[in-house]
C-alpha cells in the first residue's frame, strides 16, 4: 500500500505547492521557523476553499517546549475551537509536564474539544521529548488520540527507525504512527520498508527571496549566509518527487 504523505505547511501558498505535488494532507502552520505556532483562521479557510486537502491545524501558542503556564493553555483551548470552526479537519497539540510526561489533563481536554467537533486530535513531535515513549503511547491511546507524529526520539526519522519500528509493531493497531522529521524523497523508500508505517510527513523544504529581507542596515532574516534574504517554502517539485518515490514502494 502506498504510504500517506503529509505535507508541512506555514501558509496558503505552501498549501498549495503540496497540493500541486499531489499530496492530499497537510499540517497547517505559523511561524515555521519556531517549530510551527497555531495558523490564523483566515489561512484554514483559504485552503479548505480552494483546495482539495485535508486540513491539520496546529495548535501551539509559542516556541521553546511544551510545558504550558495556564494562561497559555487557555489560549490553545480557545485556538482549538477556532481552527476546527475555521474548517480544520483536525488539530495537532502535545502538552507536557517539566519532567518530560504527558500532561493528561491538559491533553485531555484538547482530546475532548476535537471530539466534540467529530475531528481529528493528533500528538505531534512533542512525543519525541518524553521521558518513557511506551507509556506515552499507551496514555495517548487512553486519550483517544488518532495519530502520533515522532522521529523515533531522534532528530530525524532515519536515525529514529529502530524506534519507530519498534512503535509501530507494538502499538500501530491501536494508534497511527506518522513517521516524521528528515524525510525526502531519498530516503521514504528504505524508512517505510524497515519501519513499516504507512504515513509520513515532510516539509519538502526550498528557499524564496525576499530583497526587501536585509536594507539600510536593518535586518529581518531568519536564516544566514547566502539564505540571509530568504524564507522557507514548501516545493511543489519536491512533493511531487516524494510522493512518486513513496509510490513506488
Amino acid at each position: 500500500m502506498n504510504p500517506i504523505v503529509e505535507i508541512c505547511c506555514g501558509s496558503y501558498y505552501d498549501a498549495k505547492q503540496a497540493a500541486l505535488g499531489g499530496a492530499k494532507r497537510i499540517e497547517l502552520n505559523g511561524a515555521l521557523m519556531l517549530g510551527g505556532l497555531t495558523p490564523t483562521e483566515s489561512s484554514i479557510r483559504m485552503v479548505k476553499e480552494n483546495l482539495n486537502l485535508e486540513v491539520i491545524a496546529m495548535v501551539r501558542p509559542r516556541g521553546a517546549g511544551f510545558c504550558y503556564l495556564e494562561e497559555e493553555f487557555q489560549v490553545m483551548e480557545q485556538e482549538c475551537r477556532e481552527v476546527l470552526k475555521a474548517g480544520a479537519d483536525g488539530a495537532a497539540f502535545g502538552c507536557l509536564l517539566e519532567n518530560g510526561s504527558l500532561d493528561l489533563e491538559k491533553n485531555k481536554r484538547l482530546v475532548d474539544i476535537a471530539k466534540a467537533m467529530g475531528r481529528q486530535a493528533v500528538f505531534h513531535r512533542a512525543f519525541d521529548c518524553t521521558d518513557d515513549p511506551f507509556r506515552t503511547m499507551e496514555q495517548l491511546i487512553g486519550l483517544g488520540v488518532d495519530r502520533v507524529l515522532t522521529s523515533g526520539l531522534k532528530p530525524t526519522a532515519m536515525e529514529g527507525r529502530d524506534r519507530i519500528q519498534q512503535l509501530q509493531a507494538m502499538f500501530g493497531d491501536r494508534i497511527q504512527i506518522l513517521a516524521g522529521s528528515g524525510i525526502n524523497g531519498g530516503n521514504v523508500r528504505n524508512l517505510v520498508e524497515y519501519t513499516g508505517v504507512n504515513q509520513v510527513h515532510s516539509s519538502c523544504k526550498a528557499w524564496r527571496q525576499d530583497p526587501t529581507t536585509v536594507r539600510n542596515g536593518v535586518s529581518y532574516s531568519m536564516a544566514a549566509g547566502e539564505l540571509a534574504m530568504c524564507y522557507d517554502v514548501v516545493s511543489a517539485e519536491l512533493v511531487a518527487e516524494l510522493i512518486k518515490k513513496g509510490n513506488d514502494l
